[in-house]
């Protein structure tokens, strides 16, 4: 039996108990600063209050100031928290890690310096903590299409465990995989986490889809919905993700099964990315929709804007060429700029459809 210690009770994190109990290992859940109540309810009822559910036995909840407690002799670590507070992670685990742990991340998103260079999260959560401690670590990545509520529940998933040490994914693997929770491993590292970090991207523009006929209201009429518009979004979006491949050093085929395509399926679903963008493409501005969202975090407008400013830089620099990322870089213009959605078509599929 295995005991994972989890700095951030999100509900990713947080399902993830399921799987793990399924496999008779155990979860030590702790709450950042913005966790509190949620860790007060599962130390009172076992109830996540944003799963709605029950945790399984064994997982038990502490909250940010016992962490040392829960972290007290186990050697597996998860970072459960998300784009917004890696790097606060990283100065937390600083102090709470050990040489020889093994430590895999949820969050999926990228940052950039001022040349436009793009790092993986996980790359960055690791450069939280003194070298001479990280070098005696282990980082890994969870990624692939992964609803929460579906994990807790016991629906099928499939994802895919990222890092560059086979040994220590397969470790993984075998302490979370289940009849139900399908794990597959990938030492594209890189590949998988830039798919990570731009399918949020890509969903965000889903949205339009249902968007535009909002617009229209009783025009749009109940018959005929807006699928071409979406697919055609979905298969630039496709295109796209394998050419960051080309750009950030990852492996072309990597987008075409579970991190990339798959992913950006299930993001492209729903939930607020979709949302927010469903407004965008109704004709509100970004910062019109966002004003309706108060308090929601919104990772793939972050993305977007981390990426797509990136992308200009890069462009000014002379390393990626101006009618590369065509959708990108719109999606820039929105959420960075507020500019008005105004899809360029004519730019995308390069000349035969196929993105060549």
């Amino acid at each position: 039996m295995a005991t994972i210690a989890v700095l951030g009770a999100g509900i990713m994190a947080s399902s993830l108990a399921t799987p793990l109990a399924d496999n008779g290992h155990r979860m030590r859940l702790v709450g950042t600063h913005l966790d509190r109540d949620i860790i007060a309810s599962i130390q009172e009822t076992g109830v996540h209050p944003n799963l709605g559910l029950k945790l399984p036995e064994g997982t038990t909840a502490y909250q940010l100031e016992d962490a040392a407690e829960a972290f007290d002799g186990v050697d597996l670590v998860m970072s459960g928290v998300n784009s917004f507070g890696v790097r606060w992670a990283g100065a937390q685990l600083a102090e709470l890690l050990r040489p020889g742990m093994h430590v895999i991340a949820l969050a999926k998103g990228m940052e950039a310096d001022e040349d436009g260079n793009l790092t993986i999260l996980p790359r960055v959560l690791a450069g939280e903590i003194p070298q001479d401690l990280r070098d005696q670590l282990t980082f890994s990545a969870i990624a692939g299409p992964s609803i929460a509520g579906e994990v807790a529940v016991r629906r099928h998933t499939s994802v895919v465990f990222t890092g560059e040490n086979q040994d220590v994914l397969d470790l993984w693997q075998g302490l979370f995989a289940t009849d139900f929770y399908h794990v597959w491993t990938n030492t594209d590292f890189v590949g998988v986490e830039v798919c990570a970090a731009t399918k949020n991207c890509y969903a965000f523009g889903a949205g339009f889809m249902a968007g535009v006929l909002d617009a229209m209201g009783a025009e749009a009429g109940d018959r005929y919905v807006n699928f071409n518009y979406g697919a055609a979004v979905f298969g630039q979006a496709s295109i796209e993700m394998v050419e960051f491949m080309g750009l950030l050093g990852g492996e072309p085929t990597t987008p075409l099964g579970l991190p990339g395509i798959g992913d950006c399926f299930v993001t492209s679903m729903g939930g607020r990315n979709v949302k927010c963008g469903r407004l965008v493409g109704a004709g509100l501005t970004f910062s019109e929709a966002r004003a309706q969202m108060p308090g929601v975090t919104l990772e793939g407008a972050a993305a977007i804007g981390v990426i797509g400013k990136a992308l200009v830089r890069l462009t000014e620099r002379g390393v990626v060429e101006p009618s590369r990322f065509p959708l990108l870089r719109h999606l820039y213009e929105v959420v960075g700029l507020d500019q008005a959605v105004n899809v360029p078509w004519d730019s995308f599929f390069g000349a035969n459809g196929s993105g060549r």
